[in-house]
């Protein structure tokens, strides 16, 4: 009897445990049958939004988007009215962590457009046989006294008159310079101290002093400077931090943004909106709120606006005084930064970045110009930029190396070819040495000998800049470099959107009622 009554106990333990498994795996299919039919009904929810936004025309369907919520549930609004906390959620979805996220999310912008067939314009700057010249006073009479200001009002008259000769003399600041700066490449510009960095810079943005002496040619996809807008086409970025300091961060950048308007960016996004139209695409719904944010100008607040002050690290301080000598505000590196992030909250093809690393560490000056290679090389952007010491990290990133000494290019052409090319002449990078700095100590007359590797073979001599540039037409770079240059840039490739005619980025309303809110931001202050 009791070993009948422990079989029926046994019994009657495994049927209440296989009816508790039973019931368990049937109350989670439950759950999970539940879960996903709901997804599928907030699927199918969107999918009717986005279906009656489908219908809406052009204009309004490019100033409407679905924004998800916290809750995962996409709702219609007004791209005109993204508010603050809104903007913030959605660029927290798309680049979380800049140093992290930024590549992912520019490939995300890509793909879509990739997805249509869409071209992105893309700019190919050429300079050929350039020279530059100024007439400039030596000596002490070159220093900015009231005495030497009177003499030189008087000689100006005279010699305009003709009564006696200027006593300026002329001074080459390059002469003879030719080469190709390439889209979806990065450009480090090297070269010691007045050797002639920012005259080029200068040049090939269209914004060299009238006043210099000018010759050779410059051109934008074959077009001449004269058939385009280069200000606007291209972008300046000068070493020299100059800003309004009771301006916040926030708002200098908003009020850039404001001036320099969207571009071709709305073009390209309505074209966009047609082609995924057509092939009934329904594009991801957070990319789609961010690409129809940067087209609607004259914001107060834009999304541009925080992306580049995520990317850039200024998210920290946005809402701080930029300062100056009276005001208390920013570091100098964050200075620099604002700079910076003056000129790529605007719509140009092409950037030239003078000395942007001054003031900035080298983790710093790393991530920014990391993030300008994203950018580059995902959205085939054109770049060239300058830095005094790049440290070996940061070096690494270019693709293309321009050195420049005494007004003269020693070198351009890939990174990886430059070494080779001082090798061919006699001169060795110890291993141990910064390519960087190897390169503008061996151009110069006081660090050269120590790098000459033939020491065995024949004495040093001296080389200067003008024999390094005429052994790089010999090096088989510079052979492909002319080559390139003899065959014209074929017009017909040229993008309509990659070349700005406008003088202005936004209509003289837009542009006044930035400027009204510039003044008005004054006006508090001064009664606070």
């Amino acid at each position: 009897m009791e070993g009948s009554d422990e079989m029926y106990r046994a019994r009657n333990s495994v049927r209440s445990s296989s009816f508790t498994l039973w019931r368990n795996r049937t109350t989670s299919s439950d759950v999970f049958s539940k879960a996903s039919s709901r997804e599928e009904e907030e699927d199918d929810e969107e999918a009717l939004k986005w279906a009656s936004l489908e219908k809406l025309p052009t204009y309004n369907r490019l100033r409407k988007g679905l924004l998800t919520t916290s809750r995962g549930v996409a709702n219609e609004i007004d791209i005109t009215d993204l508010g603050f906390q809104d903007r913030q959620k959605l660029l927290d979805r798309l680049v979380k962590v800049a140093e992290e996220d930024n590549e992912k999310f520019l490939l995300k912008l890509r793909q879509r457009i990739d997805r249509v067939g869409l071209n992105i314009p893309t700019v190919e700057v050429r300079f050929e046989h350039l020279n530059v010249e100024a007439e400039v006073h030596v000596g002490s009479r070159a220093m900015p006294t009231f005495l030497n200001f009177a003499i030189n009002l008087v000689e100006s008259v005279l010699t305009f008159l003709h009564i006696m000769s200027s006593k300026k003399k002329q001074v080459t600041i390059f002469k003879d310079v030719s080469g190709i700066i390439k889209p979806c490449r990065m450009t480090l510009l090297l070269g010691p101290p007045s050797s002639g960095k920012t005259a080029l810079l200068l040049a090939l943005s269209g914004k060299l002093d009238p006043n210099l002496k000018v010759s050779g040619r410059v051109s934008y996809n074959g077009h001449e400077m004269n058939e385009f807008v280069p200000q606007r086409t291209a972008a300046y970025i000068s070493q020299q931090d100059v800003h309004i300091g009771e301006m916040t961060v926030r708002e200098t950048l908003t009020f850039s943004a404001r001036c320099q308007g969207v571009g071709s960016r709305y073009d390209l996004l309505s074209e966009l909106s047609r082609r995924e139209k057509e092939a009934m695409i329904k594009p991801d719904s957070d990319i789609d709120v961010y690409m129809k944010a940067t087209t609607i100008g004259g914001q107060e607040a834009s999304l541009v606006t925080d992306y580049v002050l995520k990317i850039l690290g200024l998210d920290i301080c946005a809402d701080t005084m930029v300062g100056n000598e009276m005001v208390r505000g920013i570091s100098g590196g964050q200075r620099k930064r604002v700079t910076t992030g003056e000129m790529l909250v605007g719509p140009a093809n092409a950037l030239f970045m003078d000395e942007i690393s001054t003031g900035l560490d080298s983790s710093t000056t790393f991530q920014i110009v990391n993030s300008l290679k994203q950018y580059v090389h995902v959205f085939n952007g054109t770049a060239m930029i300058s830095l005094l010491q790049p440290a070996p990290e940061t070096y690494e990133l270019f693709d293309d190396i321009v050195l420049i000494s005494h007004g003269e290019i020693v070198y351009q052409g890939p990174r990886e070819h430059v070494l080779d090319f001082f090798e061919y002449i006699g001169f060795k990078c110890p291993e141990r040495k910064a390519v960087a700095d190897f390169l503008q100590e061996v151009t110069s007359k006081k660090d050269q000998e120590q790098y000459w590797a033939e020491r065995d073979h024949q004495p040093y001599n001296f080389i200067s800049a003008t024999q390094f540039a005429r052994a790089f037409q010999s090096f088989h770079v510079g052979k492909r470099m002319v080559d390139e240059l003899s065959i014209p840039f074929d017009k017909s490739k040229n993008h309509r959107a990659a070349l700005t005619t406008k003088k202005y980025g936004n209509n003289m309303k837009e542009l006044l009622k930035a400027n009204f809110s510039r003044e008005m931001i004054f006006e508090l202050l001064t009664l606070a």
